[in-house]
């Protein structure tokens, strides 16, 4: 048994609130890689199980999937006996109430399976667009056998591999019910921080081909396995991965990704894994087994095989593969999916602080990220014209070739501050809001989908006073900031202040962290729309105004118990940084309230301390606690007053 974090519950919720109310559409939930769907899925079947006696398949299109999903499934619900039917398993089950089977292998089966109350896809961004095959017709099998069987789908991507939503009023997933991000996850420490970087050897993809939304595969390799670049790219890798745990590695064909073992080998001194399509299944999992440091036996003498930090692979390990102390990505490819870029990098996501990992690196020698743009903001949404909107444009650091947001004149690596670059001229074929006019603005109003608190510190200026940073959710991965400064002084405190009263109707806190406590204890009011402003030349657009709903109350400032604590153990927290710089609790000049608040702080203090003390002391004589009245009775002498 497992707690849900919360927003696996939230997504858990949605699932039952848009079964509830929209009866004739199948819902579809999206949670980053990382973020544990297969907790969630497990939940939703543990609850139609157990609460409603319902029967349920699980679909998903690789054996991994299946048995994570199994296995999440049996310790939540350990009493439910669980099914799998999939030739790749050899299991071919099929009277359990709760079922777990690889599309390839009951598509056309429904019959033999029975009928089902409860269908739930795994993975559904690999949902095909032309008809949906074997879901489609597994679905309309099923809805013979019971007309109200209900579709679930479960996604980290709201769009296919190959381009396109894969919720649409045509398609077999119709809704997206519930999404929450990348930046938020990282944000609440759920997923690794990320960093990037580009190869600083490329090759020239600029005329390369695409053939039913990605690149023309043999075009790829052309560019990509190519003696020059292979040599400089192992090298770079094994360079800037010397103090790195795992080392993922994406290739672009089977040939490329034996030069890449070859070389990484020789310029590392050590075995390079490599998984291809052709692998067999003895061999892969053993090859997985040694790069997620488990104990492969060598012989029959008891020794072990080495384990691996370099994995090469080709197009085998973007989904249903779980290593989270993967810690670089390298991506030896370039993509024209979206999709797939985002789950090449998402390999890293996980958190493995068990093995010393503090963030992911990125390194990227096929332009993916310039391509995409950042693996949080990918925006893929289909036009009028069948086309896609474009991301955001990224630049690179001449120094360092880390990759960032063309809005920032400094590298976050390195601190380079980038030349001002003239634009090349674009000619669009849409009509923007821009304003045509230098002196013109653009202005639009968004709907507000989630709101966002974090302490934000300047990078290189740790000096500077922190700010509460405040994000407003506007779409799938899209977001706009508020900066609110209640630790500066004059304009900036008193903005903020406006600002916080506004929203809390009670005086703005004097640190971020008293502000976040607040926060999450609900104590602002969120606002349902935003209206943002844009300058021609500025790289940051402005909020010019907010709405709120006409009938929420102002905020009590009044906090639970559990909140008033964490204020309090801030408060303190900050009066002992304080002492320690001036060197002493008290200044006799000081405001009386602060000399009357340090005092009784410095008096729980004692009575604890005491109390500790005097627990062991009764305990090593014997005394019996009623009998210690004056047991600490004794004179203070002026060297032990602590001001």
């Amino acid at each position: 048994m497992f707690d849900l974090r919360y927003y696996q519950q939230e997504s858990v919720n949605a699932v039952y609130a848009h079964l509830q109310q929209k009866p004739d559409t199948n819902p579809c939930a999206v949670l980053p890689t990382g973020a544990g769907k297969s907790i969630v899925i497990a939940k939703i079947v543990s609850d139609a199980a157990t609460l409603w006696n319902g029967r349920i398949l699980i679909l998903a299109h690789v054996k991994e999937l299946l048995e994570q999903n199994a296995a999440k499934i049996a310790a939540l619900c350990p009493d439910l006996k669980i099914g799998m039917y999939s030739a790749g398993l050899n299991r071919r089950d099929t009277d359990n109430q709760v079922l777990v089977a690889g599309i390839q292998s009951v598509y056309n089966k429904a019959d033999e399976l029975g009928a089902f109350d409860l269908i739930l896809i795994d993975e559904a961004h690999l949902i095909p667009p032309d008809g949906d095959g074997m879901y489609q017709t597994l679905l309309n099998e099923e809805k013979a056998l019971n007309p109200n069987v209900r579709l679930i789908g479960f996604t980290a991507t709201p769009y296919r591999l190959r381009g396109g939503l894969i919720c649409k009023p045509e398609n077999l997933l119709n809704e997206i019910c519930y999404e929450i991000g990348v930046r938020e996850l990282i944000m609440r420490k759920y997923l690794s921080p990320l960093r990037s970087k580009n190869g600083k050897t490329k090759a020239d993809l600029s005329d390369l081909h695409i053939r039913a939304g990605e690149f023309i595969a043999d075009e790829i390799a052309a560019k990509m396995d190519n003696e020059q670049l292979v040599y400089a790219a192992c090298n770079e890798i094994v360079k800037l991965t010397a103090d790195r745990k795992k080392v993922l590695i994406f290739a672009s064909s089977v040939a490329h990704a034996e030069h890449i073992k070859t070389r990484i080998e020789y310029a590392a001194g050590q075995e390079c894994g490599i998984v291809i399509g052709s692998t067999s299944k003895e061999e892969r999992a053993e090859i997985l087994d040694r790069f997620k440091d488990k104990k492969v036996p060598a012989d029959l003498f008891g020794a072990t095989k080495p384990t691996l930090k370099y994995l090469v692979n080709v197009g085998v390990l973007t989904t249903g593969f779980d290593a989270p102390a993967v810690d670089t990505v390298v991506l030896l490819r370039p993509t024209a999916s979206a999709g797939l870029y985002y789950q090449m990098v998402g390999r890293g996501f996980r958190l493995s602080p068990e093995t010393g990992k503090t963030d992911c690196m990125i390194l990227d020698y096929g332009g993916n990220i310039m391509r995409h743009g950042p693996v949080d903001m990918i925006r893929v949404e289909e036009t009028h014209g069948g086309g896609k909107k474009q991301p955001p444009p990224m630049r690179e650091c001449p120094q360092c070739q880390a990759v960032f947001p063309a809005g920032r004149t400094q590298c976050p690596d390195c601190g380079f501050v980038m030349p001002r670059q003239e634009r090349a001229l674009h000619h669009g074929t849409r009509a923007a809001s821009d304003g045509i006019l230098s002196d013109q603005t653009s202005e639009t109003e968004f709907e507000v989908q989630r709101v966002y608190y974090s302490k934000h510190i300047k990078r290189g200026a740790p000096e500077k006073p922190p700010t509460l940073r405040v994000e407003y959710a506007i779409g799938f991965n899209d977001y706009i900031s508020d900066w609110i400064c209640p630790e500066h002084s004059g304009y900036a405190r008193k903005k903020s202040e406006k600002w916080w009263q506004e929203r809390a109707g009670f005086e703005l806190p004097d640190t971020v962290d008293e502000c976040l406590i607040y926060a999450e204890a609900g104590k602002l009011k969120r606002p349902r729309k935003i209206t943002v402003k844009k300058t021609p030349g500025s790289d940051w657009p402005t909020i010019t105004k907010y709405e709120f709903a006409a009938d929420e109350p102002p905020s009590d400032p009044e906090l639970d118990e559990e909140h008033a604590l964490l204020v309090a153990n801030q408060r303190i927290a900050e009066i002992r940084k304080e002492a320690a710089a001036a060197g002493s609790w008290i200044d006799l000049d000081a405001d009386p309230a602060d000399i009357e608040e340090r005092l009784a702080i410095i008096d729980a203090e004692e009575e604890q301390q005491q109390a500790a003390t005097g627990s062991a002391v009764y305990a090593e004589h014997g005394i019996p606690p009623e009998d210690n009245s004056g047991y600490f009775r004794r004179e203070q002498t002026d060297d032990e007053i602590p001001f």
